[in-house]
């Protein structure tokens, strides 16, 4: 909320999410930002191909309704006061991502205990059921969703002139062992630049890099 007068209160959007069999609610992800932009789509259920002509305009169910967003994360804020916030220095922004990664992986105690099961012979064990998602768009939208697609994009937290030391060393590093420049190229001169500002990179800039 903007501490101006007069100004509006910000809501923010995010995933709730309820125990199928209980209706308790087990954990709310709120959105660290409110998406600049959100792609709905529509999707007619139609009798598909193959189907006969006099079927073509009938519809088998309600339309299949995706939507797309990107959520923006970053610990910024957080790094200009470390003493204040030792948790953002140590782990940047791997506990938020860690959070929106246990929407897509079942639970570590659910593992645990099917693994239990086979190692005393059970024959048969059902999958494991994930919690209901509801995703609140606003105080009027709220519907329940099921995460289909799941990225994660890592960008470096740097100014563009260290950016371009970064990329002048990558070469340096890259013609050394006579080589294009590659990602580890780029880490190793992105962790070099990092050194010299006295920090160090975070997991969640780096992820993916090699």
């Amino acid at each position: 909320m903007s501490g101006f007068p007069g100004c509006p209160r910000l809501l923010k959007g995010g995933i709730v999410l309820i125990d199928a069999g209980s209706a308790q609610v087990q954990r709310i992800i709120s959105l660290q930002y409110n998406p600049d932009s959100l792609t709905r789509t529509l999707q007619p259920q139609g009798p598909g191909e193959g189907a006969d002509r006099a079927e073509a305009l009938r519809l088998k169910g309600p339309a299949v309704e995706t939507f797309k967003l990107e959520a923006e994360i970053d610990a910024t804020d957080q790094l200009e006061f470390p003493d204040q916030n030792k948790t953002a220095v140590e782990f940047g922004i791997q506990p938020q991502l860690a959070v929106l990664e246990s929407l897509v992986h079942p639970p570590s105690s659910r593992l645990i205990a099917n693994n239990a099961l086979a190692n005393a012979g059970t024959l048969e064990i059902g999958p494991m059921e994930s919690p209901l998602a509801l995703f609140v768009w606003s105080k009027s939208r709220i519907v329940p969703v099921r995460v289909t697609d799941f990225r994660i994009t890592a960008r470096l937290n740097v100014a563009s002139g260290h950016i371009r030391n970064v990329a002048l060393n990558a070469a340096s590093l890259a013609s050394e062992e006579g080589q294009p420049v590659r990602m580890p190229h780029l880490l190793q001169a992105a962790r070099a630049e990092a050194a010299k500002r006295e920090r160090s990179l975070t997991d969640s800039e780096t992820r993916g890099w090699v």
